[in-house]
């Protein structure tokens, strides 16, 4: 009996010794194949006498880890679906979705995953918070990808393109008794367009004025021809024309003094309004 014993002891030990041939370190539980081959080969050596149980359970333990080792599959420790041989984020949190390199998913690609994302659908290239939301550095609730008023004085109350009132687009400058943009001016109404094409759903007026020199009709059609000019090539960039108009108002409207030089200049102006 005592031999009996020494031998199942031993049929065991031979077991746990041998796991080590199971290498795939992925494998959960590689002892249950080296026992289930001691057993096989124990119990088949066991026929003849105890010592050739003792060597078949040896035999019986290497077969049964090595046949283990072929067959098994790649793992999944964090139930992501996708194999840990190919997961480069092996500790994706449960449940999460995540891409095919089993990294959770960056759907705007803002750089804040989908799991903390605050603002899921931020546009392509906007400067985002820790939230995953787009930065408003005026705090006047209008973010900073679509404020034409960035530097809003706090408490202020504005309107839905960031501004307090119109909004007068500095340095658009005309060629002389014409329509046509400077190139400068061109540079200038590049980036509204650029946050513009983030307003789609407010109504803007496109406003444009001059000042009192000469008769009032030719003022009046100046200004819209200039209106108009801004509005295309606004749109030219990127912005919605559904959303916008063109109104010339000629000299109708001054915000300075026509009888100075530099009230005059002011007066020569397009502005946005929203509706």
């Amino acid at each position: 009996m005592t031999k009996t014993i020494k031998t199942l002891a031993a049929i065991a030990a031979a077991a746990f010794l041998t796991t080590g041939c199971a290498t795939k370190t992925w494998y959960n539980d590689p002892k249950a194949c080296a026992l289930a081959g001691a057993a096989i080969g124990g119990g088949a050596g066991m026929a003849d006498d105890e010592d050739t149980a003792i060597i078949g359970a040896l035999g019986g333990a290497v077969v049964g880890a090595t046949v283990c080792a072929l067959l098994q599959t790649d793992g999944d420790a964090d139930r992501d679906g996708v194999a840990d041989s190919k997961d480069q984020c092996p500790n994706s949190a449960s449940g999460v979705k995540v891409d095919a390199l089993g990294c959770e998913l960056d759907s705007d690609g803002d750089g804040v995953v989908d799991s903390k994302d605050q603002c899921p659908i931020t546009p392509e290239g906007v400067k985002v918070d820790a939230n995953g939301c787009a930065l408003d550095s005026d705090g006047d609730g209008v973010a900073d990808y679509k404020d034409e008023c960035p530097n809003s004085p706090a408490g202020a109350k504005v309107n839905s393109l960031g501004c307090q009132d119109t909004f007068v687009l500095e340095g658009v400058q005309f060629k002389t008794n014409s329509a046509e943009l400077t190139d400068a001016a061109k540079a200038e109404l590049a980036d509204d367009a650029a946050k513009l094409k983030h307003h789609t759903g407010v109504t803007i007026e496109v406003a444009g004025h001059t000042d009192s020199m000469g008769s009032g009709a030719y003022n009046k059609a100046l200004s819209q021809s200039r209106a108009e000019s801004v509005l295309n090539f606004l749109v030219s960039q990127g912005a919605s024309a559904d959303n916008m108009t063109a109104v010339g108002y000629g000299e109708e409207q001054p915000v300075a003094d026509n009888g100075t030089a530099e009230g005059r200049q002011a007066n020569r102006r397009v502005e946005l309004n929203v509706k």
